[in-house]
Order: structure tokens, then C-alpha cells, then sequence
């Protein structure tokens, strides 16, 4: 760290923020593609109630404090020479570091559009036409089984049926209500 012996005060003071800050932010990229937990592990310092928010992230962590040192740290750096005026410079640097905030924001957002729910809901395979796979019997004497799409995914589940007579393996039904235990109630089409 010989080139800091002789630099502006200022400008030693931006490495001694951006060369921790880079450092801990590898080491948090190293972590999150090794699949350590992604929460930082670390509460806001305040008494505040966040618990209505809806995302994975909090303003005030430790990791979004890593984002804005970083951008701060390496903006001041980077625009030291150009701008003369400190104020403006450090302004600059701080617009900077939440901009960095607001992209991370962002990305983690677009992520989230990935989330995928595939909690089966049987509600959704009503009105829906099926194939028997196994015989039903006549008027819910036993169930016999269906290959019915829900949630564009093929199911087997059990079936029962109100009709007098059986429903025969190969036979197009419509699903018609949905029973507890996955069963459903169906009707030839």
C-alpha cells in the first residue's frame, strides 16, 4: 500500500473504503455462487417494522451497504481527476452507490419473475377433460384413476363418478368436482 503514503486525504480515504468494500463484496459473490444461505445474517439497526415487505431483501442491510460502498468508493476513484470540486465529486460518488442499490433492486426483481408456484391446485383440473387409465365403477361403488393436464402437467389421480353405469378404460370424461384425498368427480364427455 505504498502509493497511499503520499496521496490527498481524500483520496486515501476512498481506497480505505472501496478496497474493504470489494473485498467483502467477492467474498459475498463467492459465498452466493457456493450456495451459502442468501440472507446476510445480519438485522437493520433500528426498532422499524419491514415486515410488510414483499421481497427476499431489505433496504438496510449489510449487503445493500457493501453495494452502495462499492459504487461510492469506485465512482470517487474513478472521477477524482475529473472533478475538482469535492462536494460535487462526493454527490456524484453517493448517486453512484444507490444507483447500484437501485440495479441490484432490479435484478433481484427480474429474478423473481423466475419463481415458479408448483403447489398442485385440484380446483384447477375442473372443467377439464381427462382419459380413464383405470375403470371407474358405477355411482362412487370405488374409484378407478385418470390421466388429467393440471397446471400443464400430466396427474394420475383417482376419480369416482355419479353415472349408473362404469366408465371404461380409454374413455374421454370431464372433470366435473374435485373430493378430498386428490379424488375427483367426473362425467363421460
Amino acid at each position: 500500500m505504498e502509493f497511499l503514503q503520499n496521496a490527498d486525504p481524500f483520496v486515501k480515504g476512498l481506497w480505505y473504503i472501496t478496497l474493504p468494500a470489494s473485498f467483502i463484496f467477492l467474498i459475498q459473490t463467492v459465498m452466493t455462487f457456493a450456495g451459502s444461505d442468501a440472507s446476510d445474517g445480519l438485522d437493520a439497526d433500528f426498532d422499524g417494522d419491514v415486515s410488510h415487505t414483499d421481497g427476499p431483501f431489505q433496504l438496510f442491510s449489510f449487503r445493500n451497504l457493501i453495494h452502495f460502498l462499492l459504487g461510492f468508493g469506485w465512482t470517487g476513484l474513478g472521477f477524482y481527476e475529473l472533478i475538482s470540486n469535492q462536494l460535487a465529486l462526493v454527490i456524484v460518488a453517493t448517486l453512484a452507490g444507490l444507483a447500484l442499490i437501485g440495479v441490484f433492486f432490479f435484478i433481484i426483481k427480474q429474478l423473481q419473475k423466475l419463481n415458479q408456484n408448483n403447489v398442485m391446485r385440484l380446483e384447477n383440473a375442473i372443467g377439464k377433460t381427462a382419459e380413464v387409465y383405470l375403470t371407474i365403477p358405477a355411482q362412487q361403488n370405488g374409484h378407478g384413476k385418470v390421466h388429467v393436464s393440471v397446471q400443464n402437467t400430466l396427474r394420475e389421480l383417482n376419480a369416482v363418478t355419479h353415472q349408473a353405469a362404469p366408465i371404461p378404460t380409454g374413455a374421454v370424461v370431464k372433470v366435473t368436482a374435485t373430493l378430498p384425498n386428490d379424488t375427483l368427480v367426473v362425467e363421460l364427455c
